[in-house]
Parts: structure tokens; C-alpha cells; sequence
């Protein structure tokens, strides 16, 4: 026989103890960094670690601030930072740039961009993307792996791109969905006034829950799995309570609760790829790129060529995420980047346990006017959308993975609230007055619930997704010279032919690069004192010579179609003799050069 919930039945003076235990079990203490290691169980590690981090807890924007800030000090070797521009609220954007200066500068080298937390509330992104940071700073130098990212590749790393929301989900109470938005005021119910009508705390705990009030008619009764939800009562069958919505009171007196919050925009609704207007795509702004955020994350993308892959960390389903966004967009993916992304997609599903990975308008929603929508169609970047964090891990139900507010039953809850979290995840029902409806009852999801892992879990999640990250980096282009050959034509006549390959799984230009002509093409070239180039170009065919001539005589050769897995020949056929150079560059992958000696 089941035994009833002792949750219902809680004293609301137990509500300070119950703030408490949601602090502690879901990650929600800011402050100063702990003088703990996030691998505190390493003692090795931790007498080494320069920057001590905790990544069990969640930062608010000062502390992340600090954060970043003690990041940049403790490796001045591999660590710069600089704000890319201001929030609605004029809080900076704060991006890292590491890598080993040493090896060549920033943009010299593929590089990755990391962004967090477009949504307010899908905090852990921030959190994701500092713990990338400190694991590729500290670990340089003692892991081999991380040593030959940093030495030949950049990483550009903003960890909040919505810092207003996320002040405003950390210093006000919120659902757990609300503070998706900027803060920039909006008038959601056209009524001539701006952000007049949000939630309200009825009890000031902090939260914002659910209102009920008893109604013996009422058509909502107590699950019988799980007390604390409420759920439809049969036909003809009568309820015992009546849903009134989430706290809060008529506060511009139009008869409505609620209907105009903080805000009201969102900015991954708002870039230039099949961006939408609003009443065809909610909350995509009057135009593309009309916030500062947006504007200030384009802008830093775009004067950074070199960037190779972009990865957006949001929240709640655990899902892999990537385009197209509509099915509109789908000639804008060409066949042979699916097969990569899908690939590197694929492998994300073996280090990120509960998450799949999908197609975003096929297997999750249409969406318009999004980041990595735009990364990928306009600018020929792999893009990714990792949505972190699935209550399955909490739950250990495989089969919840990839699903959008993670398909978990009432049963499953009500154990896991029982044996795991102990109940920190809710606050228990309890009566309240309301100006309105008189005495009713709140209670319900706690904001750091349900889309916010609870502190056990966080390092985790932040680990397996850096991972994930830095295998996306190793796929990169990486590009060698594979042959040499010199032939004598003549007395004074010379073949030169070489072969360049690409040693990963991204090619120096994507498919939709190449066909729309994005960035700027690969170049590789020849050049000596004591030599004329007669012609050149890719060779099509190295045993009949067919070549595809450059116009005119030239040392350069552009290879619009980039370097991929397999072997791209060029030949130049030149008059003179002696040394020479052959050099490649490309956007998207470290500079190449060799000597020759022609005879």
C-alpha cells in the first residue's frame, strides 16, 4: 500500500527550511568561488589547479563575472578577456579567448565559438561553458589531448549572451520557464504600457508556483501518484480544486494575470537566416540582428573567419541539436555537411548519455531566425544546439532521452522526489490570500527544478558537455602535404605537382560554403626568385594530366571547393631553377608551407 505524501501536509512555516534544501540540492548558491576543486577528488590535480572552481552550484552574473575575470589572471598565457558589447541593461558580454599565443595568433587557427544562456533562464548553459573554459586553462600542459587543442586551435567562449535575463531569473521569483526573454520592455498585450503585468509573489518565498482553490464542482483533483500535481477529473466525475494559473494579480486591472512580464522578445528568434516577423515567429523582434545582444554576437562572429564550428548551449531535454530549422531551409544543407553533422552528432550520443540527436524542425519544432540556423546557412559553419540537461538522468529512464521536457511520468517523480532530491524541488501546497479569488492555495515546481539539474548532476553535465566540445574542435580542419612531385619537363621547364589533404572530419569549406561562396576561398601557391609560373591549377587527372587551368599565368590557385578527406592535387608548370616555397591558407585551418628546390 502506497504511503501518503508527508509533503502535503507541510506547515508553511517550514517554507525557510525548505528554501534552504533547494538551495543546497539544486545548485542554486552564488557568491565567491569555493576554495574547492571541481575535481576536489583528485588530490594531484587539486595541488595544481591555479583558479579554483566549484561547478556544483550556479553562478549569478557578478560571480561569473569573477569567475571569468580570476580565469583570464590565473593564465595570462592562454586566457584573454573582453566584452563583445552590452545587454538592453548595459551588463557586459563577457567572451574568452584561449589558446597558446605561442603557436600562432588567435585567428591564425580554426577556431571554435561557445556561447550560453540566450534563454534567461537556461542557466547551467552559462555554467557549461565557464567549466570548458577552466578544464582547457588548467588542464593545458598536463593533458596531451588539451595541450594539442590550445597549441592549434582558438576557442572564443561567451558564457551568457542573455545576462539581463539571467539577473533577473537569479534576483526575482520565476517559474521554472520564465526569464527566457531580454529585458528589453515590450508590450505583450498591446495595451499601450510595457512589463505592467508579471507574476507575483504571493507568499515572498522566492518562487512562483501554481494557485489553486477548493471547489467541490472544480474539475482538477490530486493525482493519485503524486499528490502534489493535480490532474483532469474523469467525465462526470467531480473534481475537488480549480487551477487559477501561476501567482500573481490582475495588476493593470483588464481582468487578465500575468499576461504582461519582463520582457517579452527572444533573441534566438531574432538572427538573419529566414528570420520571420512576429506573427509569423513569436518574439522575433522588429527586425533581424534589432537587439544589442544579437547584433553584438554577429558582429564578433563575423570578424572572426577563422571560426570553424559554434556550439550554443541551452537547456532542458538533452538533445543534440542541429539544422535545418524549418523544413523550408532544407536545400540550404547540402548532403555531404549532413553527413558530417550527423556524424559528429552520432558520436555526441555516446559521450552524453540521455541525449539524441536531431534534426531541429523534424524531431523537436520549426524554428526561424535562429543562431545556428544562421552560423550554418549563411556562413557555412557546423553548428550545434546542445540542450542540457534531461530529468531522465534523474529519473535513470534511457527511453526519455531527446524529449523536450523529458516525457517523465507521475510515479517516476514522486520516487525520485522521495529517494533523490528528498523533496527540494517543490514547495508544498499551503494557503495564501489573493486580492481576487480570496483564499486559496500555492504550491508546486520550485524554478530551479525540472530544467535545472539538481548539484549532483551539474559537474557532471558540464564535463560530458565540454567533451563533447572539444571532440567537435578536434574535428576541425587539420590539412598536410601528402605528396611532392617534380618533374622535368625540359631544360628549363619543371612540373611541380603536390597533394594536400585534410585529416578530419570537416572540410576547410563546407558543402553550403563552397556552393554559396561564403568566406573566402582556399589558396595555395608557388613562388620562388629564380622561377616564372607558365601555368597551373588542379590537376583532375594524374595520369592524363588534365589540368583545371587558373586564367592567365599565376603562382596562386584557389580551391573554392576547399580540402577534404580526400587528396586535392595541384600543379603549376613553371620556367627556371632553383629554391621555392608552397604555401596554403586557408580561413578555417592553420597555414601550411614547404620548401622544394627545383633542378
Amino acid at each position: 500500500m502506497k504511503r501518503p505524501s508527508r509533503s502535503i501536509k507541510m506547515h508553511r512555516d517550514m517554507t525557510p527550511r525548505i528554501l534552504l534544501a533547494v538551495g543546497l540540492c539544486f545548485s542554486c548558491l552564488v557568491g565567491q568561488p569555493s576554495k574547492l576543486s571541481a575535481q576536489g577528488s583528485d588530490p594531484q590535480l587539486q595541488s595544481r589547479v591555479k583558479v579554483p572552481l566549484t561547478f556544483n552550484r550556479l553562478y549569478d552574473y557578478p560571480a561569473l563575472t569573477d569567475a571569468l575575470k580570476a580565469l583570464a589572471a590565473g593564465h595570462p598565457e592562454l586566457v584573454s578577456m573582453r566584452s563583445i558589447g552590452k545587454s538592453v541593461e548595459g551588463r557586459d558580454l563577457w567572451c574568452l579567448t584561449i589558446t597558446n599565443p605561442k603557436t600562432g595568433p588567435d585567428l591564425k587557427k580554426p577556431a571554435m565559438y561557445v556561447d550560453g544562456n540566450i534563454h534567461g533562464n537556461e542557466v547551467q548553459a552559462a555554467e557549461a561553458s565557464l567549466y570548458l573554459a577552466w578544464f582547457l586553462a588548467e588542464n593545458y600542459g598536463r593533458l596531451e589531448k588539451v595541450t594539442q587543442l590550445l597549441d592549434g586551435h582558438t576557442f572564443y567562449i561567451v558564457p551568457t549572451v542573455n545576462p539581463d535575463g539571467r539577473a533577473h531569473w537569479f534576483n526575482a521569483p520565476n517559474t521554472t520557464h520564465s526569464s527566457r526573454s531580454g529585458k528589453n520592455p515590450f508590450d505583450d498585450d498591446r495595451d499601450g504600457r510595457a512589463d505592467e503585468d508579471g507574476f507575483d509573489d504571493l507568499d515572498g518565498d522566492g518562487q512562483i508556483t501554481q494557485m489553486r482553490r477548493a471547489d467541490p464542482k472544480g474539475r482538477w483533483k490530486p493525482s493519485p501518484d503524486d499528490p502534489l500535481r493535480l490532474i483532469p477529473a474523469e467525465p462526470g466525475e467531480d473534481g475537488s480544486y480549480e487551477l487559477l494559473g501561476m501567482e500573481g494579480i490582475d495588476n493593470d486591472g483588464d481582468g487578465r494575470i500575468n499576461e504582461d512580464p519582463p520582457g517579452g522578445y527572444d533573441m534566438n528568434r531574432n538572427f538573419p537566416a529566414d528570420w520571420q516577423p512576429n506573427h509569423l515567429q513569436a518574439g522575433a523582434g522588429p527586425f533581424p540582428l534589432s537587439w544589442p545582444e544579437t547584433l553584438a554576437v554577429a558582429e564578433f562572429i563575423r570578424a572572426h573567419p577563422n571560426i570553424g564550428g559554434v556550439q550554443a548551449f541551452h537547456n532542458n531535454g538533452g538533445m543534440i541539436l542541429r539544422g535545418p530549422g524549418h523544413p523550408s531551409r532544407q536545400d540550404e544543407y547540402p548532403g555531404a555537411d549532413e553527413q558530417i553533422a550527423a556524424a559528429i552528432g552520432t558520436a555526441g550520443e555516446k559521450m552524453l548519455p540521455y541525449y539524441k540527436s536531431i534534426v531541429i524542425h523534424k524531431d523537436l519544432y520549426p524554428v526561424r531566425g535562429g543562431f545556428i540556423g544562421w552560423t550554418y546557412e549563411h556562413l557555412g559553419i557546423f553548428s550545434f544546439t546542445n540542450e542540457l540537461y534531461n530529468t531522465g538522468q534523474l529519473l535513470g529512464e534511457l527511453e526519455m532521452a531527446g524529449k523536450p521536457g523529458g516525457g517523465r511520468s507521475e510515479k517516476e517523480v514522486e520516487r525520485a522526489r522521495d529517494r533523490l532530491t528528498m523533496g527540494a524541488d517543490v514547495v508544498p501546497w499551503h494557503a495564501v490570500k489573493h486580492p481576487l479569488y480570496g483564499e486559496i492555495e500555492v504550491g508546486g515546481s520550485v524554478k530551479q527544478s525540472q530544467r535545472v539539474p539538481p548539484s549532483f548532476l551539474l559537474e557532471e553535465l558540464c564535463h560530458r558537455n565540454a567533451a563533447f566540445v572539444m571532440y567537435h574542435a578536434e574535428q576541425l580542419p587539420a590539412v598536410v602535404f601528402q605528396d611532392l612531385l617534380i618533374q622535368k619537363l625540359g631544360p628549363e621547364t619543371t612540373a611541380v605537382t603536390v597533394a594536400i589533404r585534410n585529416t578530419t572530419q570537416i572540410p576547410t569549406r563546407s558543402a553550403q560554403a563552397a556552393h554559396r561562396k561564403l568566406g573566402r576561398a582556399d589558396e595555395i601557391r608557388l613562388e620562388g626568385p629564380g622561377l616564372t609560373v607558365l601555368t597551373s591549377g588542379r590537376l583532375l587527372d594524374r595520369y592524363t594530366g588534365e589540368l583545371e587551368a587558373t586564367e592567365g599565368p599565376t603562382a596562386r590557385v584557389r580551391l573554392e571547393a576547399g580540402v577534404g578527406n580526400a587528396p586535392v592535387f595541384v600543379r603549376w608548370i613553371v620556367r627556371g631553377h632553383g629554391a621555392a616555397n608552397i604555401s596554403f591558407e586557408a580561413e578555417k585551418a592553420m597555414d601550411l608551407s614547404r620548401q622544394v628546390v627545383i633542378p
